[in-house]
Order: structure tokens, then sequence, then C-alpha cells
């Protein structure tokens, strides 16, 4: 389930930032919320694709402030 998110995520990264797979992967595997998701007490990979996004977007617009 974290592996099929990830890459999702890394996806949605590459398409919504135009940024290269490798951007995109360290834009992702360096965020709070990828640690969140690979947490297992915090649940949020149970969470759809859009909902952990939506989560990483939040973190990227306070990281970029």
């Amino acid at each position: 389930m974290i592996e099929s998110l990830t890459r999702d995520l890394i996806t949605q990264v590459m398409e919504d930032y135009h940024l290269s797979w490798r951007n995109a992967m360290d834009v992702v595997y360096r965020s709070k919320t990828f640690a969140a998701l690979n947490d297992l007490s915090t649940g949020l990979y149970f969470q759809s694709t859009a909902y952990v996004y939506e989560d990483l977007v939040e973190e990227l617009k306070h990281r970029s402030s």
C-alpha cells in the first residue's frame, strides 16, 4: 500500500510541479508527509492518494513561505 501511494504521490508531484522523476522523488522522500506515511501508527497509509497528496501540498506551501 505504501509503495503504491508513494508512486502515485511522485507522479502527481511530477505533473503538478513539472519536475523530473528524480526531483519529484526527492520532494516526496524528504517530506514530513512521507515520514508520516511510513509511520504505521498514523494510519495515513489507509487514506486515499488525493488525501495524502493534499497534506503534501500543504506541507510544501508552508515550506516555501
